[in-house]
């Protein structure tokens, strides 16, 4: 499996000390329990952008979320290691390229370029596997070959007239057995959802899904392979011509990347049903374990009172929000002012309170470091905090403690409008504003 380069890392202050171990909500249980990290080791899986479009606030908001659970995981002294792919073989991709006549993978590339460059302006930590779905065809066609071979996947005949034909009238698409997989894997039909059944068919419909395909086994048994068609990319695979369906890519690149178990599957809550409950039964399938130790949901954006969607066309664009001045600092600042699980609403005002609450955390970082000093004429305008700095600052135990519980952005906000107004000379506080929430003050 081939990944490709995502963006440079942002530098990251060492702040001596440590959180605490990182609880945080559960989609699959309902609670917000610690997570699992065995031998001090955390791996993350947040499903990556189809790039169709640009990045809006909606996805930048997911990806600041789970980039604060990478921080906080750092902090708190864990080896982390973090996954993402890019859906760059999907429906919504072919359809744009044939409406505006370009070649699909000059669109995704286009687009994939913009956002490595959202997430450098926004400060994203970068994936240590950045994989895209074509450069990974030949480990899901083996992962579907394996589901045929082991009874958790089966063909389904291409109608006659369908539109458009098979190049091979012969030829056959592929399906995951979500019965078979129920029976004798760790997952079952939403096992990792909150949803009921009447919502499941809804989302399974508005994500694509066909239950009602001819020759199915079962309504929500997902595609896992199509079989080449007419004027569609394809490439040719131990299961014949054709192209991976949708959730299959995030199970193979997962397992590959970060081995059988993960510790987080993260992503938007839109996702949580069908994409992340059939990404973990395909994952188990292939592995025979959980997928995930915990299963995470970042809220929606709204604007102009309908949530954020390319399909709808409502987006605010962070690559236009920074190429008309406005520091990428003061975007990532009007997300975390919200609990990563909110749903909430974009509006000019919410920006501007986030810019001038940056402004006057940075007035205040800036008399803290003048009134500290440099401590000799080649240093920092503000010295690395020291163990005994940490040991005597409660604001830095309190915004430790606050991230630890389910990452309470919101609460580390307070608590460093709090720092700012006192007049507090604590030299930590900027320091930890830059490990936890990625803004730099200094």
């Amino acid at each position: 499996m081939q990944t490709v380069a995502s963006w440079p890392a942002p530098s990251l202050p060492t702040v001596p000390g440590g959180g605490g171990p990182i609880s945080l909500f559960d989609s699959a249980t309902g609670r917000v329990e610690p997570t699992s990290t065995p031998d001090g080791a955390a791996t993350l899986y947040v499903c990556g952008i189809t790039p169709y479009d640009a990045t809006h606030l909606g996805h930048a908001s997911t990806y600041v979320a789970f980039d604060t659970l990478g921080r906080a995981w750092r902090d708190a002294g864990l080896r982390v290691r973090f996954a993402q792919n890019i859906t760059d073989v999907d429906d919504p991709l072919l359809e744009r390229a044939e409406k505006t006549g370009r070649d699909w993978r000059e669109i995704a590339l286009d687009q994939t370029d913009l956002f490595r460059g959202d997430m450098r302006a926004l400060r994203v930590i970068p994936p240590d596997a950045y994989v895209r779905v074509q450069d990974s065809i030949d480990e899901t066609a083996s992962a579907v070959a394996a589901y045929l071979d082991a009874g958790f996947a089966y063909r389904v005949p291409i109608a006659a007239d369908a539109d458009p034909a098979p190049v091979d009238p012969d030829a056959t698409d592929v399906y995951f057995d979500v019965a078979a997989a129920g029976e004798r894997t760790p997952w079952t039909l939403g096992s990792t959802t909150p949803l009921d059944a009447q919502a499941r068919a809804e989302a399974f419909v508005e994500f694509g899904g066909d239950p009602d395909r001819p020759g199915k086994r079962g309504p929500f048994d997902p595609l896992v392979w199509r079989a080449a068609r007419t004027g569609e990319p394809s490439w040719d695979t131990i299961v014949g011509p054709g192209r991976p369906g949708w959730h299959i890519e995030c199970a193979v690149i997962a397992t590959g990347e970060l081995g059988g178990t993960v510790s987080v599957q993260a992503g938007g809550r839109d996702l949580t049903f069908p994409h992340h409950d059939l990404s973990a039964g395909h994952a188990s399938a292939l592995t025979g374990e959980p997928f995930a130790r915990h299963f995470a949901h970042a809220g929606l954006i709204a604007y102009d009172g309908t949530k954020m969607s390319k399909s709808l066309g409502n987006l605010v664009l962070v690559s236009k929000l920074t190429a008309s001045g406005v520091d990428p600092a003061a975007i990532r600042l009007a997300i975390v002012r919200h609990h990563y699980r909110a749903d909430w609403e974009w509006t000019d005002m919410e920006l501007a309170e986030a810019q001038a609450q940056l402004a006057s955390w940075r007035a205040h970082a800036d008399a803290v470091a003048k009134e500290a000093g440099p401590n000799d004429a080649d240093a920092e305008p503000l010295a690395a905090p020291t163990p005994e700095d940490v040991a005597a600052s409660a604001f830095a135990r309190r915004m430790r403690e606050a991230i630890a519980a389910d990452l309470d952005t919101p609460a580390v906000v307070q608590i460093v409008d709090e720092w700012a107004a006192t007049g507090s000379a604590d030299p930590v506080v900027p320091a930890l504003v830059d490990a936890l929430l990625g803004i730099r003050l200094v």
